[in-house]
């Protein structure tokens, strides 16, 4: 079984910035993590793989330093990983990141599953993976919490909804994105860390891929960031201290409050 999990490298939560004359993420000088709903995606192609045999090959679309985030993946048990990196791919939203990955993984021959996280904790869109799986033209099962069965033809998955959860089978192959229910992410090892060190991280650009330069990066990506604006919050209510004008008129001025907002 060949697994494929592509992954992101973003921001701690706590230091996501935003340039708000280009409408993208600064990236530069912040410490960054691999996406935690990746980890997710990552453990559940590991338990595939330790259920069913394979390898498992990750994938990242960025900057030279999210080779950092590959080699953890590779620390924890991942087989190979795959650097896409290039000036041209900078400033890429949703479908020119997805774009990039989907002409990468079709250089990569046949696949059984991709596994992908369910969305990134810095975009919030949960838009690339079901856009890989349309641009690969395979089947999708979006918020799985729980794999039931998987076979040579097709697997059978558990899927979070609104109203609880669904069964879905889908035939092979197939990208599938996960959520936290899936399984319980592990830590790396130390002879996985340092067997990590010792792999080769290849790094694709533009031209090792069969792309369209038009389609790349900032320039080709058809959604924009057109302002940035910081919420302002107010507060247009009165205190009331019921110790200081008495509880019988703290509740008078309360009541005659809240008639005046039409709450009551």
């Amino acid at each position: 079984m060949k697994i494929i999990v592509p992954i992101k490298q973003v921001p701690e939560t706590g230091n996501v910035k935003m340039d708000e004359k280009t409408g993208t993420m600064i990236r530069d000088g912040v410490e960054s993590i691999i996406n935690p709903l990746d980890l997710y995606a990552i453990e559940c192609a590991l338990q595939l793989k330790e259920g069913h045999g394979g390898a498992i090959e990750v994938l990242s679309m960025g900057p030279p330093k999210a080779e950092k985030a590959i080699r953890e993946a590779l620390s924890m048990g991942c087989d190979e990983g795959t650097l896409l990196s290039d000036r041209k791919f900078a400033g890429a939203d949703t479908w020119s990141t997805a774009y990039v990955l989907a002409e990468s993984i079709k250089t990569m021959g046949d696949f059984d599953v991709i596994v992908a996280g369910v969305r990134a904790t810095d975009g919030d869109t949960g838009q690339v993976g079901p856009e890989i799986a349309a641009l690969l033209d395979i089947p999708l099962a979006t918020f799985v919490s729980k794999i039931i069965s998987i076979d040579d033809t097709s697997i059978t998955v558990e899927r979070l909804v609104e109203t609880g959860y669904e069964t879905l089978e889908i035939p092979l192959p197939c990208l599938m994105t996960v959520v936290k229910e899936i399984a319980n992410p592990r830590l790396p090892t130390l002879r996985g860390k340092q067997a990590a060190r010792q792999k080769e991280v290849p790094v694709k650009g533009k031209d090792d891929l069969n792309v369209e330069e038009s389609s790349l990066g900032l320039k080709g990506s058809p959604t924009r960031v057109v302002k940035i604006a910081k919420p302002k919050v107010t507060r247009n209510g009165i205190f009331i201290d019921a110790k200081k004008v008495g509880v019988k008129k703290a509740v008078e001025d309360l009541v005659d409050f809240l008639q005046e907002k039409d709450a009551l």
